[in-house]
């Protein structure tokens, strides 16, 4: 299974980033791969529960 993300380093070294499909909620890491175990464990938590007011993005096929 695969997610996109989107990412960037600050100018205190930090990475910020999130997953494309929650696009809300941001996490922080202190290196690239740090920041990839964050977003891998609000993965985890975004798609095994159903929590209140989380915007997802989901494709819709027409015709």
């Amino acid at each position: 299974m695969k997610a996109y993300f989107t990412y960037w380093k600050e100018s205190d070294g930090r990475y910020l980033g999130y997953l494309n499909e929650y696009p809300d909620h941001w996490t922080q890491g202190e290196s690239l791969d740090d920041l990839k175990e964050h977003l891998k464990d609000l993965f985890q938590t975004f798609s095994s529960e159903e929590i209140p007011g989380i915007r997802k993005v989901e494709e819709l096929e027409i015709a």
